[in-house]
């Protein structure tokens, strides 16, 4: 048994409809969802990239049981770990057991803000591991101090700590980020159903950790709207790892030029049958996955919840909130002095 979530993402919808839509896939009975982190949209098209932390405080308000983690925010350009583990500790005192931290590489599109250049990937999973470590340190509580290779802190202290810090899950396709996951993570996220991934993250030590897979796919009526609405809203599908190095939406444009409504229907499922989609969703569990987190293109969100409520989460029995409580590490805070 799995237990589902929804996706949340800023590349598509305003600040307030995510909030609304947040609450909605809490009454429908998914479990958790992805607030994804982004600096850009994919193209112009999708029109929004909100302050993902913003968002967090308008969610934590208007639910009660759905967990949420960022999904995921990128360390490397975009944000100083130092404002990720106070902006981590302030979400988690807003939502006392139900918020975790996703972090991962991410894309050259939305998170080339700090410094004068993109790193090389060979440079990201150094970059992402002392985060972990800048993170965890100032959640230790008190005054701290790092001195590494990529981050340098002196004096500092998180004063707003949550009762217990949140876990830490790390995403990614590579084995190298499995890796990372399982030794540093409180869990893997991953977005294909791909076995050995999984397998290297438990080797690594994530055995008995959670393993999150997030799925792309679109529904709406009828399959044909659904591979229209698809080759609309969310082409980057079909450039895989080609969408990593691109910097700016207009760079999307030229690159899915020829990108079809065939290559779409062949990356991801664009259908109105429940089938198709629990069969997509049974082949990530098969893969290792026990969390799966469907990402719905396109702007009826309202009626994807509606439909996973009626015909597909019934289907699969899955875990109630209460049920689906995340196995991270015990920690406590010390206050600053």
């Amino acid at each position: 048994m799995v237990a589902i979530g929804y996706a949340l993402c800023c590349q598509s919808h305003a600040p307030n409809d995510l909030v609304r839509c947040a609450r909605l896939a809490e009454e429908a009975g998914f479990t958790f969802a992805f607030l994804a982190d982004h600096l850009h949209p994919w193209s112009e098209e999708q029109e929004n990239a909100p302050f993902l932390w913003s968002i967090i405080g308008g969610i934590a308000q208007v639910t009660q049981r759905l967990r949420l983690s960022t999904a995921m925010t990128c360390p490397a350009k975009y944000a100083h770990p130092v404002m990720l583990a106070q902006a981590a500790a302030t979400a988690a005192a807003m939502m006392p057991g139900r918020f975790t931290l996703g972090l991962g590489v991410a894309e050259h599109l939305g998170e080339h803000l700090l410094g004068p250049s993109w790193p090389f990937p060979a440079v990201q999973p150094e970059v992402l591991e002392e985060t972990v470590q800048v993170i965890r340190l100032l959640w230790r509580g008190g005054v701290q101090n790092h001195w590494g290779r990529y981050y340098s802190i002196e004096n500092l202290c998180v004063y707003t700590p949550s009762a217990e810090p949140p876990g830490i899950l790390i995403a990614g396709n590579g084995l190298c980020i499995a890796e990372i996951a399982g030794r540093l993570g409180d869990g893997f996220i991953g977005s294909t159903p791909d076995t050995k991934l999984v397998q290297r993250f438990e080797e690594a030590g994530g055995k008995g950790k959670p393993r999150y897979g997030k799925m792309t796919i679109c529904w709406t009526a009828n399959a044909a709207e659904a591979r229209r609405a698809a080759h609309r809203w969310w082409l980057s599908t079909a450039l895989r790892t080609l969408s990593i190095e691109l910097p700016l939406p207009a760079y999307f444009v030229k690159a899915i030029a020829r990108v079809s409504e065939d290559d779409l229907a062949r990356a991801m499922v664009c259908s109105a049958d429940a089938s198709q989609h629990i069969a997509a969703i049974k082949e990530f569990a098969a893969a290792g996955y026990d969390h799966i987190c469907v990402h719905q293109v396109g702007p009826d969100q309202e009626g994807f919840i509606r439909f996973y409520q009626q015909e597909v989460l019934p289907a699969l029995q899955t875990r109630r909130p209460q049920d689906d409580q995340r196995r991270t590490r015990r920690r406590s805070f010390r206050k600053c002095s």
